[in-house]
This record gives structure tokens, C-alpha cells and sequence, in this order.
């Protein structure tokens, strides 16, 4: 399977002027793309910071319960380690998912009206 990038477009797009970004900047239309994006973002961001945070007073500070034995030589300290890996690529799914749903066709459309596409 090829993975060529298409050539380039021969078409021209109209660049926009700054007073048209500023413009749509302050509009409705980007404040609901920023408050889409916020909305999920920054609860998880929190979110994933308070959990690592976590792992790491764990760590210092509860030795003995972090040094319990799961299964063989596997302990607390080990599935929580492996489950910050986890959490983070389940995260960067997730944050693809709801961009692609959400966050990229409000670009999109944005893009295309400042373009002159639309």
C-alpha cells in the first residue's frame, strides 16, 4: 500500500486578511469550536494530572501497598505503572474519536467560509 501525498493543488485559495481572523475569532461559530474542544480537554488533562500524581505519592509515600504482591512478582506498583501507559493511549484515542466528530467538521466548515469555498 502506497502512501504518496497527492500532488499539490493548482487551485488558488483566497488567504484571509487579520481583521477577518479577528472577526471570526470573536464569532459564534469559533467560541462553540473553543468551548467544544475546552469541554473535553481540560477535564481530562486534569483528570490524567491528578491520576499520575497519584502513582507518584503512591509511590513515595505508601511503600508497603505499593510493593504488594498481584500474581508472582507482579505488584501494585507494576499495574499501576503499566496502567498510566494504558490510560494515556486510551486518552489519545478517545481525544482522535471525538475530534474527528466533533472538533474537525466545525474547522472544516470555518476554513472552507474563510477560504471563499463556501
Amino acid at each position: 500500500m502506497a502512501t504518496e501525498t497527492p500532488p499539490p493543488s493548482k487551485a488558488q485559495t483566497r488567504l484571509p486578511s487579520s481583521e477577518e481572523f479577528t472577526e471570526v475569532q470573536q464569532g459564534p461559530e469559533f467560541a462553540e469550536l473553543r468551548h467544544s474542544y475546552r469541554s473535553f480537554a481540560f477535564p481530562l488533562t486534569v483528570g490524567f494530572i491528578a491520576w499520575y500524581l497519584l502513582y507518584v505519592l503512591l509511590s513515595n509515600y505508601a511503600g508497603d501497598f505499593m510493593g504488594t504482591k498481584v500474581v508472582g512478582n507482579i505488584n501494585v506498583a507494576l499495574v499501576l505503572g503499566l496502567a498510566q501507559f494504558l490510560t494515556t493511549f486510551l486518552i489519545a484515542w478517545w481525544y482522535a474519536h471525538h475530534a474527528a466528530a466533533k472538533l474537525d467538521p466545525k474547522a472544516e466548515a470555518i476554513k472552507s467560509r474563510m477560504e471563499g469555498d463556501a
